[in-house]
């Protein structure tokens, strides 16, 4: 197919997430069937401030679909923040002959492209990150294989909270959303699970949820706390002050980032960087790739950004039911 655009860039940015490099794959041969040439940029918009800019090739993502991370690195930039930063940003794309820019990445990264955009770059979002909080599509690459990796380590922290009768706090990513805690709550059987978007930050309540299980025979308690709360270790020692449990807390923190992509984030991050280029083979800017009712779609970078994205209700009702 005859391409108007000649020369696209990808790059990654914000925190990397497992399946980004399924995502850098699918663009550029997505692009290069197209007859498109392609660009990689190297640590997101700081490199691009920097010119940090490499062809790449079919043979350049071979053997990446399997591996963790994002073989463009990423990083932030406050420069890029700037409007001067971005009028650069611009400038140096031009100036590389790149005329379209696929941006994977969250919410942050999309505002970045949507000013790109309004500067003349033909700008495609491809949401990239392991909160699943933007709020235009179903699913965020990287979502899965972070989930899979904190419910497992969750299992293993059980097993040593078993045997020795303990209470767990167990902290998980996910920055302001609550998504991995809530998937955890049901997939881990955890007697509680707090969330950002609910929590009211009433400890009685736990430390009476403690005592009464421990009533009923219970002889562990796990309580997964979202990295929108934090502050696991002081709640533990004030749970056991209260409780006279032995509470322990454990952090899963950057692990979850890491590992091989499952099949999913492969899958979705093939079709989701195979789209982007196609829209940017159309002609199209300013687009955030989403995933909605079982197919990929896209949406206005402003409009998708100013989309609200909610817990379920039922998912919630559904933990605190199974947790008795």
């Amino acid at each position: 197919m005859a391409s108007k655009i000649k020369t696209i860039g990808v790059l990654t940015s914000g925190g990397d997430a497992p399946g980004m490099n399924a995502a850098i794959r699918a663009v550029v041969r997505g692009a290069i069937s197209q007859g498109m040439n392609v660009k990689g940029i190297y640590q997101g918009y700081k490199g691009l401030l920097n010119g940090e800019i490499a062809d790449l090739t079919a043979r350049s993502v071979s053997d990446t679909i399997s591996k963790g991370g994002t073989m463009l690195y990423t990083a932030r930039s406050m420069e890029f923040r700037t409007p001067e930063g971005q009028q650069k940003a611009a400038d140096i794309l031009r100036e590389n002959g790149i005329e379209g820019l696929v941006v994977i990445g969250g919410d942050g990264s999309f505002a970045g492209a949507g000013r790109l955009a309004k500067l003349g770059i033909n700008t495609i979002g491809v949401p990239g990150t392991i909160d699943l909080d933007i709020a235009c599509t179903e699913y965020t690459i990287g979502f899965d294989t972070a989930v899979n990796t904190a419910m497992e380590a969750i299992d293993k922290v059980r097993d040593t909270s078993t045997s020795h009768e303990r209470c767990s706090i167990i902290e998980v990513m996910g920055r302001n959303a609550g998504y991995i805690a809530l998937w955890c709550g049901i997939a881990n059987g955890a007697e509680d699970v707090l969330l950002p978007e609910s929590y009211d930050y009433d400890e009685q309540k736990l430390i009476n949820n403690i005592i009464e299980l421990r009533k009923r025979g219970k002889k562990h308690h796990i309580i997964i706390n979202a990295e929108g709360i934090g502050h696991s270790s002081s709640m533990a020692r004030r749970i056991e002050a209260a409780t006279g449990v032995e509470t322990r807390a454990t952090i899963l923190g950057h692990m979850q980032r890491g590992g091989s992509p499952t099949c999913r984030d492969r899958v979705f991050g093939s079709m989701m960087g195979a789209y982007a280029a196609d829209l940017l083979a159309e002609g199209k800017s300013d687009r955030v790739v989403g995933y909605r009712d079982g197919t990929w779609v896209d949406y206005d970078i402003t409009e998708a950004l100013e989309m609200q994205k909610s817990i379920p209700d039922y998912m919630v009702r559904v933990a605190k039911a199974l947790s008795i």
